[in-house]
């Protein structure tokens, strides 16, 4: 890690009359340009769509003085100083390619969120990586609040950061879920400490590569102050803290599924210990929690769970106050959740997997499985994840537009695992999928939904999926009991 200078005397922006265009409506946009506009600024939104949905929201800020574009998220509006963008647009976007080409400087959400924060605003431990960060960020602000801590899981969650940040509650430190694309646009944001899970290829074809994409998660440490939490079976994360300039005295801390060296937190005999934050690092290790504290108690998650707890520790918090927060934290639907056993066989909805990274680490924690994927890939290959997963699959059930993409690596790889190939996707197709897959299960076998691929193929959302496959396991279990 390098070590940088930073000045913390940056005054307060003049927004009034300043002319900002804030690039796209949602849950992003909208904060933003009534933030922007409160502070006297004159806000222009463009957007690129312009359906009922769009209109009902441009009518509202009309209503309130804001100036609005719909069906033209392309051209920079005349006078433009600043753009304030939603994570989600392209870097190449014309917009973009305009605002460069005239000067002017463009943040998202989150840079916004982090020039506006007060003289005593509350420190941020920001989480990000390709797999993990809600269930992360979510441990993170059960174990701040079992410390009593005042504090808010933020960001990439669903929780704006300009709410947080210019609402009337007060906070003592929050938990700062960030994607990629937030990184991006967020080139002054210093963390207190920050952690990157894990580094898989995603979404490459808004990043252009895998070292761009890379590149823009490792904007995370820039300027940590305490620790700089990393995946120590993943030594891409570690090269990132190597990269990054940070404030003296800042920390690397690892986290590892084994038995922790100095300056790192890890499993010993299925406790989790901390060998970073404790006096004497090289002899000693401070008992956290068990392994049975987290819930559920799946490898992906036991990292998760000490990547929370090494952000926690590196703010100050107690042992204590880890087991408590673990033991209360309960993960959101769709992430390696048990739906329910039916005739000894185990029905786990991970419909968030929905890429091959999360994927495998979900297939790991069963054996033997008789795996339900399929969907939209992304531009992902199957390969790797079919050869890791192929000695614990009973049997493969594939649904979904690129489903023959993973049945061709099951050819290669996993040749004598039968497969059910559904073509069909009407809304009958997940209880079809669920039926295939009991018939192949045997008890003590795992059902699991973990996809590798997204969904908008046949669902809304991973969330319309998972409910759907948990809705078809209901209905099987109720036909076995009737």
């Amino acid at each position: 890690m390098g070590i940088r200078e930073v000045s913390t005397d940056q005054p307060a922006a003049d927004w009034r009359g300043k002319h900002v265009t804030v690039a796209g409506l949602g849950v992003s946009g909208i904060p933003a340009a009534r933030a922007l506009h409160g502070l006297g600024a004159v806000v222009t939104v463009v957007n690129d769509g312009d359906d009922e949905r769009s209109r009902t929201q441009a009518a509202a800020l009309e209503a309130e003085g804001i100036t609005v574009r719909l069906g033209d998220g392309e051209t920079l509006p005349e006078g433009t100083e600043l753009i304030v963008t939603a994570p989600g647009w392209r870097p190449d976007k014309p917009l973009f390619t305009a605002a460069a080409e005239a000067g002017v400087e463009i943040w998202g959400d989150v840079e916004l969120a982090w020039r506006l924060r007060g003289p005593h605003a509350a420190p941020w431990l920001a989480v990000t990586g390709t797999n993990g960060k809600t269930t992360t960020v979510r441990m993170l602000a059960s174990i701040l609040q079992a410390a009593g801590l005042r504090t808010a899981a933020v960001g990439n969650i669903g929780v704006s950061l300009l709410d947080a940040v210019l609402g009337e509650e007060t906070y003592d430190v929050l938990a700062v879920e960030l994607s990629s694309y937030q990184l991006h646009w967020a080139p002054s944001l210093r963390a207190h400490s920050a952690a990157v899970l894990n580094l898989a290829p995603d979404h490459l074809d808004w990043h252009g590569s895998m070292q761009a994409y890379a590149a823009d998660k490792g904007r995370i440490y820039e300027g940590n102050t305490v620790a700089c939490v990393y995946n120590a079976a993943d030594p891409a994360t570690e090269d990132l803290v190597r990269e990054a300039d940070v404030e003296e005295g800042c920390r690397a801390i690892g986290f590892t599924l084994g038995t922790p060296g100095p300056s790192q937190l890890g499993v010993v005999e299925g406790i989790l210990v901390d060998r970073a934050f404790v006096e004497n690092r090289q002899k000693q290790a401070q008992e956290l929690a068990e392994v049975s504290d987290v819930r559920p108690p799946a490898p992906h998650n036991i990292a998760n769970a000490l990547a929370a707890a090494a952000l926690a520790r590196a703010f100050g918090v107690e042992p204590k106050a880890v087991r408590d927060g673990l033991r209360a934290f309960r993960p959101d639907a769709h992430r390696i959740e048990h739906v329910e056993d039916v005739d000894s066989v185990a029905y786990v909805d991970d419909s968030k997997a929905t890429n091959t990274h999360a994927a495998e680490a979900s297939l790991a924690a069963y054996d033997p499985i008789v795996w339900i994927a399929g969907g939209l890939a992304k531009g992902a290959t199957f390969d790797d994840l079919v050869k890791a997963s192929a000695p614990r699959l009973r049997g493969v059930v594939l649904m979904g537009a690129d489903r023959a993409l993973i049945r061709e690596a099951l050819t290669r790889h996993a040749p004598e695992v039968p497969v059910v190939d559904l073509d069909r996707t009407d809304t009958g197709a997940m209880a079809a999928a669920v039926r295939e897959a009991a018939r192949l299960a045997r008890p003590g076998d795992t059902v699991l939904l973990a996809p590798a691929c997204a969904s908008m193929d046949m669902f809304t959302d991973y969330n319309k999926r998972g409910e759907a496959f948990a809705d078809a396991v209901r209905a099987l279990a109720a036909t076995g009991r009737a």
